[in-house]
C-alpha cells in the first residue's frame, strides 16, 4: 500500500505535510468520545490524524512553539528539549501525538466490551 501523503527528503517534511500536522493536531484536540478517528482532507484525499503523525515520525524539522504547545500540554510528565530554546523536531511530537492516538482507540475499544462501564 502506498501512502497519499508526500515523503520525506533526508529528514525533512515538505511544508503541505507540516501543515497537516498542525490539521490533524486540532483535530485531536476536537475529538469527541465515542465518535471515529478523526480525519483531515488532503488534496483529493482523506487520511486519519494517525496516518498523519505516522508519515513525520521521521522528520528532523524543528516544530513552531505554537504547534509544540499544543503536544506539550498533552504530556504526564515536563517536556525539556534539548539546547538552550527547548526545540522539538517533528519526529518527538509525531511519536508522541502516535502515542495517545492509540491509547484513545484502546481505550473506547475497551469500553465496547461487554461488561464494561462507560463514563459519559
Amino acid at each position: 500500500m502506498t501512502s497519499t501523503l508526500p515523503a520525506l527528503q533526508d529528514g525533512h517534511a515538505p511544508i503541505t505535510l507540516q501543515y497537516l500536522f498542525r490539521d490533524a493536531l486540532h483535530e485531536f484536540e476536537d475529538w469527541d468520545a465515542y465518535v471515529p478517528e478523526p480525519e483531515v482532507a488532503f488534496g483529493q484525499y482523506v487520511v486519519r490524524i494517525s496516518e498523519v503523525f505516522e508519515a513525520l515520525r521521521g522528520c528532523s524539522d524543528i516544530v513552531p512553539a505554537s504547534i509544540a504547545g499544543g503536544v506539550v500540554d498533552r504530556l504526564s510528565k515536563p517536556w525539556e528539549g534539548e539546547g538552550p530554546l527547548d526545540e522539538m523536531e517533528f519526529s518527538t511530537a509525531a511519536r508522541v501525538m502516535s502515542v495517545l492516538v492509540r491509547k484513545r482507540l484502546l481505550a473506547e475499544q475497551r469500553s465496547e466490551l461487554p461488561g464494561s462501564i462507560k463514563n459519559h
